[in-house]
């Protein structure tokens, strides 16, 4: 510690009491203490170390405003964070809305592809099913006129299984492989073939489309017949004789 030296002898007490400046420094209210000591002659007792006189200012208000500042500090922190929390939530938000849209495409796409996965199933099972339904018919008279009557139908050529037969039995007795060699046109060189007797040119002019090109075929020589008396009577029904 150091020692105080009096001017005048160690014995000389000090009369004044001395004064204590207290300063808060600071919003930690931190505070620096100067003494001075002065004799009753009025002569200045000096130290070693000297500490320089402060004025002491006794203010509640430097305090009050420090907390208001703080007070400030921390309302307006709170407010930065509450915004910077509710951006957080609006970008989770939507980040979610995205993800379920996101979802809801996903599960729209895959329920189209689903549908059309289906459809094709469902298309494939039909035809299927038609391959498996399609007829068979027997290699004789019954079977020929049954699938030319099929094929007529389908292309709009009128004719009854009746019509068809008699007129067969008229002109072949039910042999596809009969042939005219004695009537006109046999003379002119164009004899009449097959189940109803048709002569090559006709059989070229009325062939049905998906029917063989051989005159001598049964379906294929029904149905071109039954298509040229269609044009020219109606119908095979309405031909009794030849034609």
């Amino acid at each position: 510690m150091p020692k105080n030296i009096l001017t005048r002898g160690h014995s000389r007490s000090l009369t004044r009491t001395h004064k204590i400046a207290i300063a808060g420094v600071g919003t930690l209210g931190a505070a620096a203490l100067a003494i001075s000591a002065v004799p009753a002659s009025g002569q200045t007792t000096t130290t070693s170390e000297a500490a320089p006189a402060a004025q002491v200012a006794y203010s509640s208000q430097p305090i009050k405003d420090v907390k208001a500042s703080v007070t400030d500090q921390l309302a307006g922190t709170s407010e930065k964070v509450a915004s910077i929390e509710a951006k957080k939530q609006a970008v989770a938000e939507t980040a979610q809305q995205k993800t379920a849209a996101a979802k809801e495409q996903a599960a729209a796409k895959a329920a189209k592809e689903r549908a059309a996965e289906q459809a094709a199933s469902r298309s494939a099972a039909r035809t299927q099913t038609k391959q498996v339904a399609a007829k068979s018919y027997p290699d004789n008279l019954h079977g020929w006129i049954t699938e030319a009557l099929d094929i007529m139908d389908a292309k709009g050529i009128p004719g009854s299984y009746h019509g068809l037969h008699k007129n067969i039995m008229r002109e072949s007795s039910g042999n596809p492989k009969a042939i005219n060699d004695w009537d006109i046109n046999a003379i002119n060189g164009i004899p009449s073939k097959g189940l109803l007797q048709v002569i090559p040119p006709t059989f070229k002019a009325y062939h049905v489309a998906g029917t063989s090109w051989n005159i001598y075929d049964p379906v294929a020589n029904i149905t071109a017949a039954a298509n040229y008396a269609a044009d020219k009577y109606g119908t095979i029904d309405n031909v009794n004789s030849a034609y």
